[in-house]
């Protein structure tokens, strides 16, 4: 065999060598580009967003098993109440349902030196969409108005401001002032209010012993929850 024939099949082979080198340096950089992208990808956190929940309001969390069963979570139930007057920070405040007048004192920061305390029944039951003012020392009172109760239609001293008596904060007096209400079943309002917290619904003076579905029909335009 002739040196020409040797070479022959040696210079055959060199195009398919480099052939194979050029199609490894492809094939590694499709490779190497989807390992990058990949690890792009996995790098990006997912975006999130930061909600600031301000204003006066007594908040619940969700459990953790609210969270695993992926149901919504119902806004937790509570009265408005708008507090004035010698208070630290008087303003709007979302408190318990069986909350009292003190709760909703507390929420506002408590109140200040100049208040009025001996004015203010700190124990009575709350309503709501009610205002309470607590007065300064030595403040009048402007007639028919009670101090720690304001004027959204609170049923206190003679009666409510708008005529409604509100059944959770009325007195004996403002009771009374209702059709067919005597002393004796204003009281019985009263102690059956003390009893269950408060009334939920007007129609819970059917529970209080002696009021009747008739009497409540003749009353019912003129009080209030």
């Amino acid at each position: 065999m002739s040196a020409d024939e040797s070479a022959e099949p040696d210079a055959r082979a060199r195009p398919r060598l480099r052939l194979g080198v050029g199609a490894a340096v492809t094939l590694g950089l499709v490779v190497l580009s989807a390992a990058v992208g990949w690890g792009i990808l996995r790098g990006q956190a997912a975006p999130t967003e930061s909600i600031a929940l301000d204003g006066a309001a007594s908040a619940s969390a969700a459990t953790g098993d609210d969270m695993r069963g992926g149901s919504a979570v119902a806004p937790p139930e509570g009265l408005y109440v708008h507090v004035l007057g010698e208070v630290a920070a008087p303003g709007l405040y979302i408190v318990d349902p069986d909350a009292r007048l003190v709760d909703a004192l507390a929420a506002a920061g408590g109140t200040l030196e100049s208040a009025d305390l001996q004015a203010v029944n700190l124990a009575r039951p709350l309503s709501d969409g009610e205002q309470i003012v607590v007065p300064k020392m030595g403040a009048e009172q402007p007639p028919g108005a009670s101090a720690g109760d304001g004027g959204a239609g609170t049923g206190v001293g003679a009666g409510a401001a708008d005529g409604i008596v509100n059944l959770n904060t009325a007195d004996q007096t403002a009771l009374e002032t209702l059709p067919r209400i005597g002393p004796a079943l204003a009281q019985r309002i009263i102690d059956w209010r003390d009893e269950n917290g408060r009334f939920r619904a007007v129609d819970d003076l059917l529970a209080v012993p002696g009021i009747g579905e008739k009497l409540l029909a003749g009353m019912r335009e003129k009080v209030r929850v």
